[in-house]
C-alpha cells in the first residue's frame, strides 16, 4: 500500500498486520515500514519516558526525537532531559518551545494557565507540536490503555485524521511491564517519581498523587481536564483509528 494511500486506510492496513506482535517488534517495524514514512518520536521525558527512549536509542538512535519545552516544566524535567539524551546517546533530540511573540501576546505573565488551561496548552503544546511535525508522516507516542479514560482502545496505529500516522507501541503494556523493564536495563528513573510524582507535566498544572489515586490523579487536579491537547484532530479525542471522540 503506497504512502499517498489516505491514513485511516493505511493505519487499519498496519493494526491488521501487527495485530499480534509485541512491543518491541512494532517499534521495529515502525521504524522501517515504508507504509509508515519520516517518523519522529514524541517525548515529554516525564516518568515512564526512558523505556521508549531506551529501545529506540538501541534500535536506532539517529531517529528525530521532539521534546517540548513548554517553559512551565519541573527543574527536574529539565535535568532528567539532558541526563538522557547523554546516556542513551540519542543524537537528534530537538527541543521544541512555543513561538515567542506568541507567548508576549497571550501569556505575557505566565497566568493563562489559572483561567485557561486549554488555551495555555494550545499555545505551549500543540502549536509548537505541530509546527515540529511538519514533514513526518508519523509519530511515535507513549499513551498506553492501562492509562484509562479514552486510551483505554488504543491501538498499535492510530490515524491522526488524514494528517499523519501515530504509534502507540506500548499499548498494551502495564505499570509493573514498564517497572520490570526500568530496573531490568538499570535505567535511571525521573528524580520527581520518588517523591510521589507517577505522571509529570508542567510545574502549575501537576501535583503529587496519594497513595491509592489514580497515576493521573495529579495531572490538572480538580478540573475536568485529562488531556493536554496534543491527541486531539479538530478539537476532538482521537480514540482509534481514525476515530474521534
Amino acid at each position: 500500500m503506497p504512502l499517498d494511500t489516505p491514513v485511516p486506510e493505511r493505519v487499519a492496513e498496519l493494526n491488521a498486520r501487527y495485530r499480534h506482535h509485541g512491543a518491541t517488534a512494532v517499534l521495529e517495524h515502525a521504524l522501517r515500514d515504508p507504509q509508515v514514512g519520516r517518523i519522529a518520536l514524541v517525548s515529554s521525558f516525564g516518568a515512564e519516558s526512558v523505556v521508549l527512549l531506551h529501545l529506540l536509542s538501541v534500535m536506532a538512535r539517529g531517529t528525530p526525537v521532539l521534546f517540548i519545552d513548554t517553559e512551565m516544566l519541573f527543574a527536574e524535567t529539565l535535568a532528567y532531559q539532558l541526563d538522557l539524551t547523554e546516556r542513551l546517546r540519542l543524537s537528534d533530540v530537538r527541543v521544541i518551545r512555543p513561538d515567542r511573540s506568541e507567548l508576549f501576546q497571550r501569556d505575557n505573565e505566565n497566568i493563562l494557565h489559572l483561567h485557561d488551561p486549554d488555551a495555555c496548552c494550545h499555545l505551549r503544546k500543540v502549536e509548537p507540536l505541530d509546527r515540529a511535525l511538519k514533514g513526518f508522516d508519523a509519530w511515535i507516542t507513549g499513551r498506553k490503555r492501562y492509562q484509562g479514560g479514552a486510551r483505554g482502545d488504543l491501538d498499535f496505529f492510530e490515524a491522526e485524521g488524514d494528517i499523519r500516522i501515530k504509534v502507540n507501541p506500548l499499548v498494551h503494556w502495564t505499570t509493573a511491564d514498564l517497572q520490570d523493564y526500568i530496573a531490568e536495563n538499570r535505567l535511571p528513573r525521573h528524580p520527581l517519581v520518588s517523591k510521589g510524582y507517577p505522571s509529570i507535566g508542567c510545574a502549575p498544572c501537576t501535583t503529587r498523587v496519594n497513595d491509592g489515586e489514580d497515576p493521573r490523579a495529579g495531572r490538572w487536579r480538580d478540573s475536568a481536564k485529562e488531556e493536554c491537547g496534543i491527541h486531539f484532530v479538530d478539537g476532538r479525542l482521537v480514540r482509534g483509528p481514525g476515530v474521534a471522540a
